[in-house]
């Protein structure tokens, strides 16, 4: 038994197919036997045989005896694919050829092994086949480098020569066929160069393509045999292996990185005209409407998210579900950007329902194109995330429970902060009004303050403005309120 091993250290085997274009683009693969004794005796002629440590002898009987029997592989996953290139032209007039060149990609790591299954070799031949493995520089284009050495020991094979009992077995065996190029066994090139040279009619044009000894045979020239008209090399054969369906099969490889559990997505609003800063709650709903609608599309009707819906959540954790909020980047006074905050963070597929938002509609024909900016952490949005120890209006704080003599406004926001794990305001200023940009002054009431889904319990129907101070700079998004999901009771740090 006989085994070498090849390594492709480019991760790359460039070869064409006998009778093959190159910009066919096919690939011989695997490397054909013709291809790798040549392979063998170049390196010989090369790179061993000027050491004199090994006669011509030694080499030829290495030749013949690789050559008396076909190898089987066992061959690693690999794809097919090709590179393009405009070569430069003979002439300045001629316009650049455009060359494909295919390979197979081949991991550096899988080795490939060619297995002789009975094939015996002297002690001195396995010398010499060690010594040629050694200094072989490539395999097929000179572009294919590799590391080659013999093995002690020969994996299971998963490509062999098919012969006539094969065939009828080759759906069970679940491959398929592919032709390759082997030399003849020496008896068989021997009957072969005689038969041709009995027609003395073409025997001296053809003598120099059938040269008697058979190393020699394996060493002529193609551009020889072309101009004499060989269709093949006289010394070779076409043979018929089986080789997995999926050997040359194109494969995607992905980077696996792990996954941020990320809170924050930020998108740019686009659209004539934007909607203004007081329709904030509308744009809001809008937009959890359409987030909704990519879940759906992903998830199914039934199985949306609880942190997009708000729905199914644990009653002991209230606003960790996702918060709506539009908002003015520019000061403006026109909403321009959305921002979509998941206090506990979203899983990959549920940053792909965001990364697949691309617009949104009104039923009263207004659309808007969203693009997103940006996925990450609250660190995305600093005109919304701070930190900061003050903090003032955007848009009407609505008190979520009713007022009462020992329960004000003043009380429901120290709650509401005492609920969201951060500190109580050492203090808090009522505002009658903002700037909601350009020096245009609003109070509450010019603000849309009420949901379009009707039946809500809905305490503060007013609205008012704060500006809050906090012991220590706290991090946001902050909105607090009744619907503080879809941008009411936003406050913007400062």
């Amino acid at each position: 038994m006989v085994a070498v091993e090849f390594r492709f250290l480019a991760g790359r085997y460039h070869a064409t197919p006998w009778d093959r274009h190159v910009n066919e683009g096919a690939v011989a693969w695997p490397p054909e036997p013709w291809r790798i004794l040549r392979a063998l005796i170049s390196t010989w002629h090369h790179k061993v045989k000027w050491s004199e440590k090994h006669s011509k002898a030694t080499m030829q009987g290495l030749t013949e005896s690789l050559a008396q029997e076909l190898p089987e592989y066992r061959l690693p996953p690999a794809s097919h694919s090709h590179a393009r290139h405009y070569m430069p032209p003979a002439s300045p007039k001629e316009s650049k050829p455009l060359v494909l060149d295919a390979f197979a990609a081949v991991d550096c790591r899988e080795p490939l092994v060619v297995v002789w299954p009975t094939v015996e070799l002297s002690a001195q031949q396995r010398t010499l086949l060690g010594d040629l493995l050694q200094v072989m520089g490539y395999l097929g284009r000179a572009e294919s480098w590799i590391d080659a050495r013999p093995l002690d020991h020969a994996p299971e094979t998963n490509c062999r020569p098919m012969d006539f009992e094969g065939r009828g077995k080759r759906s069970a065996l679940g491959g398929e066929p592919v032709t390759l190029l082997a030399a003849l066994p020496p008896e068989e090139y021997a009957r072969r160069r005689s038969q041709f040279l009995q027609d003395k009619g073409s025997a001296k044009r053809l003598a120099p393509t059938l040269p008697e000894d058979f190393l020699d045979a394996l060493c002529v020239d193609t551009g020889t045999l072309r101009q004499l008209g060989w269709s093949q090399p006289p010394a070779a054969r076409k043979v018929q292996y089986l080789r997995p369906v999926d050997a040359l099969t194109p494969r995607r490889h992905v980077k696996r990185h792990p996954v941020r559990r990320n809170t924050t997505a930020v998108f740019v609003l686009t659209g004539k005209p934007l909607p203004r800063v007081e329709e904030t709650v509308r744009i809001g709903e809008l937009l959890r409407i359409a987030v909704l609608s990519r879940a759906k599309h992903r998830y199914g009707e039934h199985n949306i998210p609880a942190v997009f819906s708000g729905h199914g959540l644990v009653q002991n954790r209230p606003h960790r579900h996702a918060f709506y909020v539009p908002w003015d980047s520019n000061g403006d006074g026109y909403i321009d950007r959305l921002l979509v905050h998941v206090p506990d963070g979203m899983d990959a597929e549920q940053q792909r329902v965001l990364e697949a938002l691309n617009r949104l509609w009104s039923r009263d024909g207004y659309e808007w194109r969203v693009l997103l900016e940006g996925i990450s952490d609250s660190e995305l949005a600093p005109e919304l995330t701070g930190p900061s120890a003050v903090w003032v209006s955007c848009t009407p704080y609505l008190h979520p429970w009713h007022v009462k003599k020992r329960f004000t406004v003043q009380d429901q926001i120290r709650r509401e902060c005492r609920a969201r794990g951060l500190p109580e305001p050492s203090a808090l200023e009522s505002l009658a009004e903002v700037n909601v940009g350009k020096g245009r002054m609003r109070r509450p009431i010019h603000f849309r303050r009420f949901r379009s889904r009707r039946g809500l319990n809905q305490p503060d129907r007013l609205g008012s403005f704060w500006r809050l101070r906090f012991p220590e700079p706290i991090r946001g998004p902050l909105a607090l309120g009744f619907s503080c999901h879809f941008g009411l009771g936003l406050f913007k740090p400062l």
